[in-house]
């Protein structure tokens, strides 16, 4: 487990598409890594990237998408980072391995499950309100659907959901759909609230007042809540 105090954090960039014996590099690297102790590791896909071949590798360019960047990131004690890093370096023969000195302020690792207390149950009548706008939709220069947010949290809604589409279409007929070849910046959003009726009425006024184009929809609904308490300390 890692302690609190000066830690190095390794960061490995390598492709999607590289290989390590039967299988692919990263998983390769994410399993010794696992096996060898290692407190956590991650392993992110970028969006696009360029390494140095000098080739742009983007999901918009079919050849190029199954070269995409792979970044794998851990940090460990610089004992468990120096007995490590010959087997990455044997294994790695085609990306970067890159040290940083850092430090943990916090380390926390829960060994047994914490049994919840008992639970009070609420139900009450309520409203279900859905906000359906675009992704490519903006609030004074931020997404629309984003400032939404911001906008429902200020006033102490109970809750809301952001819901991306894969696929739809609105009111104008235009189909917004994510594919392989084409990514596009415009697939439909879908914000869910549930509320008590007079602070839905609130939230679907200044709701209003942010689109220019888009669609609220309220139903009915009844709202049952679980609040579990807290178990007792030891």
């Amino acid at each position: 487990m890692l302690k609190k105090g000066p830690a190095k954090k390794v960061t490995i960039f390598v492709n999607e598409d590289t290989k390590h014996h039967l299988g692919s590099l990263h998983d390769a690297i994410l399993t010794f890594l696992l096996h060898k102790g290692v407190a956590g590791a991650t392993a992110t896909k970028a969006m696009s990237g360029f390494g140095a071949h000098r080739v742009l590798h983007t999901p918009a360019i079919e050849l190029a998408a199954e070269h995409l960047p792979i970044r794998i990131e851990f940090i460990e004690s610089a004992e468990k980072v120096e007995e490590l890093l010959p087997t990455l370096y044997d294994m790695v023969d085609d990306g970067v391995i890159e040290v940083q000195d850092t430090v943990v302020h916090k380390a926390v690792r829960k060994d047994r499950k914490e049994v919840p207390g008992p639970h009070e149950k609420k139900r009450a009548a309520a409203k279900l309100m859905r906000v359906f706008i675009g992704e490519s939709d903006r609030w004074q220069g931020e997404p629309l659907h984003e400032a939404i947010v911001k906008k429902l949290r200020s006033m102490e809604m109970a809750g809301a959901t952001v819901y991306r589409g894969i696929d739809g279409y609105g009111a104008k007929g235009h189909s917004h759909k994510q594919s392989f070849f084409h990514v596009t910046q415009d697939l439909p959003i879908m914000i869910s609230v549930i509320d008590i009726p007079q602070k839905i009425a609130e939230a679907s006024a200044a709701v209003e007042s942010m689109l220019v184009d888009g669609l609220i929809a309220i139903s009915d609904c009844e709202m049952t809540r679980l609040v579990h308490s807290l178990p007792a300390e030891s």
